[in-house]
Order: structure tokens, then sequence, then C-alpha cells
């Protein structure tokens, strides 16, 4: 007992360091790249030091009807008729260190709302976006995975 009590500062030492080792190596990850969910796959890209990210296609491309998708609950009655595929609808995500991306917003083309949003690397090919309202409690998180 007395040797595993000496051997616990050193133990702790060592988790400590290899949690660090890879806050580290996702402070390194580029999330830019191509990504994709259950609906779309995503171009993640660098704009002037920004990110933002674009559809570039979809599970379903059409509607029951037969029709490309555009964006018809756009707010804006005019984008009505704009399509989905190469649809820029992340921007600003500025980064925040230990592989997160914050102060962007996300806009759905299912509700035609535009969100605040924050991307974090869980790892090198999974990320999470959370979308929000105010404050990042009430929001939605979506779990992309890159594509290889």
């Amino acid at each position: 007992m007395k040797t595993l009590l000496r051997l616990l500062p050193l133990l702790t030492l060592l988790c400590c360091a290899a949690l660090l080792a890879r806050a580290e190596d996702l402070g390194n990850v580029s999330p830019v790249g191509l990504w994709k969910n259950d609906d779309a796959k995503f171009e993640i890209f660098d704009s002037g030091g920004k990110l933002g990210a674009k559809i570039v296609s979809l599970t379903q491309p059409n509607t029951p009807e037969g029709k490309p998708k555009t964006d018809i609950h756009n707010p804006d009655a005019s984008r009505h008729g704009d399509s989905l595929l190469g649809m820029v609808f992340m921007r600003g995500f500025t980064p925040a260190g230990n592989g997160r991306w914050e102060n962007g917003t996300i806009y759905d083309p299912k509700t035609g709302k535009t969100y605040s949003c924050y991307m974090q690397l869980e790892n090198k090919d999974t990320i999470r976006v959370r979308g929000f309202i105010g404050i990042s409690a009430l929001g939605r998180t979506q779990i992309w995975t890159r594509v290889k």
C-alpha cells in the first residue's frame, strides 16, 4: 500500500502529460477538408484566416418530385431558388486553441434559421459541430466524420 501511495504522484503526472499531449496534437490538426454526416458531405475551408463550410453533396439531392433541392425555407424569398449544393452555410470561425473554433454561425436550410456555432475536434477524424441560441447549452450537436 505504501508503494502504491508513493507511485500515485508519478501516475497522476503521467496521466496529465498524456492528456496534454492529446490536446497539443489536436491543436495542430486542421479541420480544413471534406466531412460527412448522415445527410450530406461538407467542405470546411479557410477564407482569410476564418473557417467556413459549404455543402458539396447530399444523400438525397432531389425532392420527392425529382427536382434538385433548393433553399425553400430561406427568410429571403428571393433565395428560395438557390441550390443547396455549393451553399456556404457556415461562416466566421476563429481558432480558440486545442482543436476548437468559435464565433461562427451555421445556417440550417431545413428551417431557414441561422445560429451561433462552434466546432470541436474530438480526434483528427471526428468533429463536434454545435449550433445554439444565446448560450451553447441551448442547442443541438452533430458529429461529423472526415472523408478519406
